[in-house]
């Protein structure tokens, strides 16, 4: 499905889990992608692979934490926001070093590079589609993640607002909700019996999910057949958010 054939699409945080999965469904589904991060080996590698394939990809190293100025880049149809991180802990252990850590690589950098690539969307006339990566934090609170739910809560609040305030010059602003994903951030976590035991009597689909469970979605979200969805948070989660598991049986 070639829906995005003659789209430009900046995928930030490309370099590996949601972010490298997403903008490979992004380039198999025809856009000219530019995969960003700060580690530009292995955005290089996924590049490769993609143009070997025989897609359009390129490596574009991108430090959230500074985009003044901004790196040279074509114009953008699509921006993909997927950088982001955690600390775990008991709210009244987080420092000052956290705060300022997790704020500034999940939020204020990815809020202040929409804020450049959504300005020149906006003088080009054309539109364009603008796609957060949020969490289940956007929508619930789970415990020991206050900060990163801070900054996940605040991109869903900033998808509403830009929704509202762009879609005047046709630009779609979504956010993914992303459930219990399987990525090198959490993959020692979900190493423990408990743990996948919890999940299995968590949620409708007792399974832990994978970053190509949310790429598809991504992928239709920046196509035209998402023209009439804006403003949303839209959960991936295999039921956590709406469902629960018990064990009677009639």
């Amino acid at each position: 499905m070639n829906q995005l054939t003659n789209k430009t699409a900046l995928v930030v945080g490309a370099s590996r889990g949601i972010g490298a999965a997403i903008a490979r469904e992004v380039a198999r589904a025809g856009a000219n992608t530019i995969l960003a991060a700060r580690g530009i080996e292995a955005l290089q590698a996924e590049a490769a692979a993609l143009n070997k394939e025989g897609y359009r990809a390129t490596a574009l190293k991108i430090d959230v934490s500074d985009v003044d100025p901004l790196p040279d880049l074509p114009d953008i149809d699509i921006l993909i926001n997927v950088t982001g991180t955690n600390i775990r802990k008991p709210f009244e252990q987080y420092t000052k070093q956290d705060f300022d850590y997790l704020l500034q690589t999940n939020l204020t950098g990815l809020a202040r590079l929409t804020q450049k690539v959504g300005g020149r969307m906006i003088e080009r006339g054309t539109g364009g589609k603008i796609l957060f990566i949020g969490s289940l934090m956007s929508l619930l609170g789970l415990p020991y993640l206050s900060i990163y739910a801070m900054t996940k809560s605040a991109l869903a609040g900033l998808t509403r607002c830009l929704a509202a305030e762009w879609g005047r010059h046709n630009i779609q602003v979504n956010c993914l909700a992303p459930g219990f994903i399987l990525t090198d951030l959490n993959r020692q976590m979900w190493q423990s019996a408990e743990m996948k035991n919890w999940l299995a009597t968590a949620q409708a689909n007792p399974d832990i999910g994978t970053p190509e469970d949310i790429a598809p979605m991504a992928a239709f979200l920046c196509g035209p057949g998402a023209r009439y969805i804006t403003g949303q948070v839209i959960a991936i989660d295999g039921g956590y958010t709406t469902t629960a598991v018990w064990p009677y049986q009639p």
